[in-house]
């Protein structure tokens, strides 16, 4: 009677992956798009770029530096957002900007206390959008990016050339995360598979399909589709705030506008995952917020993964060749698996270890739930952004 029932389970397991390998917009072949040519053109869009930091002493140097030696044409400022730091986080900025001896293409400004009803994120950038309206400045396009990314030098010609050429209102890369430390590189890749399920880029890249999504740490909006869609403050209390916004102006008026969303060839995130808990933080920040805050959808997410992940190994080793279907969803789980590794440049033999991953991001997702309910969701650089009995 078990084995009969584990092996209906395997072939639920087996049908959904075959699901997922062809019916769910080919979301694991996700890889960097290919350059655009950078062509001639008698005038370059302004830019602004605007940066939240916190406490972000340790990268911002590295990640201001990459953003002041763009090769960009057209008219291009920087502006930090002190989000009441205590590490010397804007002093950090304005040194980077000295030694490359363009401190005039900086701005660092000091946020203002945070309001109730915004998240600490969405409120530091709303202010360093209105900074640059302030100094007279009127860009055409706004980068949004965090204080740990580090951007080539071509980066903001490629992203607003391919805004341009494919008439697109949000271009955002999921840059690449660092992956060095054994930790990183048993769980970071899975961290974008599993984005990558929730939101197939070629379903967000399609204007006709609803599903919207971007990638916080490098964002190029355009100003006049971000007014449309009811400016930042549309999105003032979401703690996912990159694909909030997506939506936003993906869906804004009565059509969908183009959007785009890849992964980054050479953008990265200079931030450092050396122990498990530090990425478990980052899962448990906004796993329950992804749900609504919802029992049903915690305890079907736990069920799905189960089901999804853990039940082919498990069925394969207890019934052995009699598993075959739990052995064909493990092999299935692997091959797609396999080019996400492949872009971290890590070996596919760490594929038949995704169940495993898979438990860990289970737990994460479970302890989002836990400090939820304990007042403490959303919890990021010592600060609560959702506590329990808040409405999102």
């Amino acid at each position: 009677m078990i084995a009969a029932v584990l092996f209906v389970l395997a072939c639920l397991s087996l049908l959904i992956w075959c699901v997922l390998l062809f019916a769910r917009g080919g979301f694991w072949r996700a890889q960097p798009a290919a350059p655009l040519a950078r062509g001639v053109r008698d005038a370059w869009p302004g830019v602004a770029a605007v940066v939240p930091a916190r406490n972000e002493a340790d990268v911002i140097a590295r990640a201001v530096a990459s953003l002041l030696t763009q090769d960009y044409p057209g008219e291009f400022h920087v502006i930090v957002i002190d989000d009441h730091s205590t590490d010397g986080t804007a002093a950090a900025a304005r040194a980077a900007a000295l030694a490359l001896q363009c401190a005039d293409r900086l701005t660092v400004i000091s946020a203002k206390p945070l309001p109730a009803g915004w998240s600490g994120k969405v409120w530091a950038q709303s202010q360093g959008i209105e900074a640059a309206r302030s100094l007279g400045y009127s860009p055409e396009y706004l980068l949004l990016t965090d204080a740990d990314i580090g951007h080539p030098t071509d980066a903001l010609t490629q992203l607003v050339v391919r805004a341009d050429a494919e008439q697109r209102d949000l271009v955002s890369l999921m840059v690449r995360l660092r992956c060095d430390s054994f930790w990183e590189k048993a769980l970071i890749p899975a961290f974008v598979f599993f984005f990558a399920k929730l939101y197939p880029f070629s379903w967000v890249n399609n204007p006709r399909n609803r599903t919207a999504g971007a990638a916080g740490g490098c964002m190029l909006v355009r100003r006049t589709a971000l007014e449309e869609a009811g400016g930042i403050e549309s999105i003032r209390a979401e703690l996912i705030d990159d694909c909030s916004l997506a939506a936003r102006i993906k869906h804004r008026g009565e059509g969908r506008h183009a959007i785009r969303l890849d992964v980054a060839a050479q953008s990265v995130s200079l931030r450092p995952y050396d122990g498990w808990r530090e990425i478990w933080n980052m899962i448990a920040r906004t796993a329950f917020t992804q749900l609504r805050y919802s029992a049903w959808l915690l305890a079907g997410t736990l069920l799905g993964m189960t089901i999804i992940y853990l039940v082919p190994p498990v069925v394969a080793i207890l019934l052995g060749p009699k598993g075959l279907p739990a052995w064909l969803a493990w092999a299935a789980m692997c091959c797609a698996y396999a080019p996400m590794l492949r872009y971290y440049q890590r070996s596919p033999l760490w594929a038949p270890f995704l169940p495993l991953v898979a438990l860990f991001y289970v737990s994460a997702t479970f302890g989002s739930a836990v400090r939820y309910w304990r007042g403490k969701g959303g919890q990021w650089k010592a600060r609560v952004q959702a506590p329990a009995g808040t409405n999102q």
